[in-house]
């Protein structure tokens, strides 16, 4: 019994060991079939990771050229003329970057070579200068009581400005008079049409954030209109931009040293611009830059938006300009008479409100401040001491240098808004290029 329990467990650990030895090689083999897939499959994901990367690559190189060629654009642009060696240190770019740039902008004739600079000891470098003329935009500024229109080359360099009287009203026939408006001032100051980018429209008001809404006009009184009516007769494409905040634009455009600017727009309403690294702030309700609408003195005078002691009640250019029948440019030419002392009275009561608001924004927002509008282009000759009311209102400095006057007496929400289009199309130059000239 002994000997046959005995055979008997041999028997049964052999055909244990049997099936033990049979799952091992299953294992085997399945770990023999599986492992060469996975290699195949580390390797096709390898290659694809390779491709991503290596398109990746290629989309972030086109981006720089893109970028540089802009760059390259904007430089030449801010000069009359500039060299090679000049435009590398300014950028930042080696010389032969540089060079393939400056040869695309020619070839895309935006560009052109106009001689030589004088040598300083060897070879004489050649000045490259702007095509000005190579694109043209227009700008139209829809007021209450006049419509002002401006032509603009390449450069932002104003070249036409001309405006016409015309109260506004939500009719079509106003609408009709824009579209005449700038078919008559394209023919009369025979602008190239083949070379006009567009037309940008600015206007007094609340805009929504595509710009295909005029959402709250106080000056118009207008409410939720669509843009589209003030350009159904304007044969060129339109964009749309609050006249105080294309002012500011206007202004910064081209400027390093006002990158940062609280633009206070006094026309005959009060309004303004906020610009950080000379892009607009509009706020959460795009309502920054309503600076007419900061009180001055409380409880103060009915402002036209039914509150008392608004900026603009103080401020605007009608506070001037009702004393000489509307006419503000005569205003001013009356307080060089020393016997016109009523006018000279309202003008120093003017300045020192005027102080106040600049002084809290200056105290605010502490970066540049500068007026524009109807009174700011008249505010360099006849502010006088404007500078120190300022400095007598500042614990903090000793002078007013901050207070910058306004570079563009007339047309600035019509340049600003035309710049819009000029901006867009250095933007796209790339899309351009490709399209029109096979460079990438």
């Amino acid at each position: 019994m002994t000997v046959l329990y005995l055979i008997l467990q041999g028997k049964s650990r052999f055909a244990n060991s049997r099936q033990n030895v049979s799952k091992r090689t299953q294992k085997l083999l399945i770990l023999a079939f599986i492992l060469p897939i996975m290699d195949i499959i580390k390797d096709f994901i390898k290659y694809f990771n390779n491709m991503g990367g290596n398109m990746g690559r290629s989309s972030n190189n086109r981006e720089v050229k893109k970028n540089n060629r802009i760059d390259t654009l904007r430089a030449i642009l801010a000069c009359e003329r500039i060299s090679q060696p000049a435009l590398a240190a300014k950028l930042g770019h080696s010389g032969p970057t540089v060079l393939q740039n400056v040869k695309e902008l020619i070839a895309l004739g935006l560009v052109q070579e106009i001689g030589m600079f004088a040598s300083t000891g060897g070879r004489k470098a050649k000045a490259f200068a702007p095509v000005a003329g190579a694109r043209i935009a227009l700008g139209l500024e829809v007021t209450k009581t006049h419509i002002g229109i401006v032509a603009i080359d390449f450069t932002g360099k104003l070249l036409h400005y001309t405006q016409e009287g015309r109260e506004f009203s939500m009719t079509d026939g106003y609408f009709r008079y824009l579209g005449d408006i700038v078919s008559d001032f394209i023919q009369k100051e025979q602008l190239p049409e083949e070379r006009v980018l567009g037309v940008g429209i600015s206007l007094p008001g609340i805009l929504d954030d595509t710009g295909k809404v005029l959402a709250f006009s106080h000056v118009l009184n207008l409410k939720n209109v669509n843009t589209e009516n003030f350009n159904r007769y304007i044969r060129f494409p339109c964009a749309f931009i609050n006249d105080a905040n294309a002012a500011g634009l206007a202004e910064v455009y081209g400027r390093d040293d006002l990158k940062n600017l609280v633009y206070l727009s006094l026309s005959n309403s009060v309004g303004g611009a906020i610009l950080a690294d000379g892009k607009l702030y509009t706020g959460d309700h795009l309502r920054a830059g309503e600076l007419g609408h900061n009180t001055l003195v409380p409880n103060g005078k009915l402002c036209y938006c039914g509150k008392k002691g608004c900026v603009d009640a103080y401020c605007n250019a009608n506070v001037l300009s009702k004393l000489t029948g509307g006419d503000l440019a005569l205003f001013f030419d009356r307080l060089q008479d020393k016997e016109q002392d009523e006018l000279m009275q309202v003008w120093r009561a003017y300045l020192e409100n005027l102080s106040v608001v600049v002084n809290n924004l200056r105290m605010t927002f502490d970066c540049n401040i500068m007026v524009g509008g109807y009174v700011g282009g008249f505010l360099e000759e006849y502010g006088g001491d404007f500078r120190e009311m300022l400095a007598r209102r500042n614990p903090f400095e000793p002078d007013a240098s901050y207070f910058k006057y306004c570079r563009h007496k007339l047309g600035a929400s019509a340049i600003g808004a035309a710049l819009l289009w000029v901006e867009e199309f250095i933007q796209n130059l790339s899309a351009k290029n490709k399209k029109n000239s096979g460079i990438e």
